[in-house]
């Protein structure tokens, strides 16, 4: 079953979705949404200008709360994803302007590898799908992606 689309209402929505892909990476999705509610609260609802603002000793907090996926790469790729989202809202005078800005699926999900950390094919279809942005077809994607998936492979 596909996650839910919805349109991110302000800043700490997108960072919401784009977090949940870094720290689904290498786990099951059943994990992720088993702590996604104390993940949320450990990092503030995802208020990227808080969230930005976490130095060393917020991450060493945030690694022995077992409410989260206590994994200091993925933690820091969300610290370090907060202030990359602000950056490209006020670089673009709005995320989703900068989202819209590539003319293409693939512009923007190349480019959202390229910026955001932990954030890989999977995790750009996933983003951009759950925040309402135009996507490829989920078994065309795949099929382009993942040769496996083609039939007789």
């Amino acid at each position: 079953m596909p996650p839910p689309r919805n349109r991110p209402k302000n800043l700490a929505g997108y960072l919401a979705a784009l977090s949940r892909p870094v720290f689904s990476a290498g786990m099951s999705w059943r994990v992720v949404d088993a702590k996604w509610d104390g993940i949320s609260r450990a990092f503030s609802d995802f208020d990227p200008h808080v969230v930005a603002a976490f130095g060393p000793d917020d991450v060493d907090r945030l690694v022995t709360n077992e409410a989260v996926i206590r994994s200091r790469p993925k933690i820091e790729a969300v610290v370090d994803n907060a202030q990359i989202l602000l950056d490209l809202d006020a670089e673009y005078k709005g995320f989703r302007k900068y989202l819209r800005s590539h003319g293409s699926y693939d512009g923007v999900a190349a480019d959202l590898q390229k910026r955001f950390r932990y954030i890989g094919e999977t995790g750009a279809y996933t983003f951009l799908y759950t925040v309402g942005e135009e996507v490829p077809p989920h078994a065309e994607w795949a099929h382009e992606r993942h040769p496996r998936h083609r039939r007789g492979a």
